[in-house]
């Protein structure tokens, strides 16, 4: 599967905040039980913290819907 980019417009945001701005999860509700449900690796690694805080150059690997890498605004 080929991994997307997710463009984000500062330094860091919210693991739960990224969820919701990809269209990921629908709602906060929804991406804090991704997260709780342990749906979501960052960095190839399980996170259940929806406040972890994800920066460019991160991948966020969500179950079932793929792989995404964070990318700055000036990257493009």
């Amino acid at each position: 599967m080929k991994m997307k980019t997710i463009q984000i417009y500062s330094e860091i945001i919210k693991l739960d905040q990224l969820l919701k701005f990809a269209g990921i999860a629908e709602s906060g509700s929804m991406a804090k039980a991704m997260i709780q449900d342990e749906m979501v690796k960052v960095n190839g690694e399980t996170v259940t913290a929806r406040g972890k805080k994800l920066k460019p150059g991160d991948t966020v690997e969500v179950e079932g819907l793929g792989t995404f890498q964070l990318v700055s605004e000036k990257a493009q």
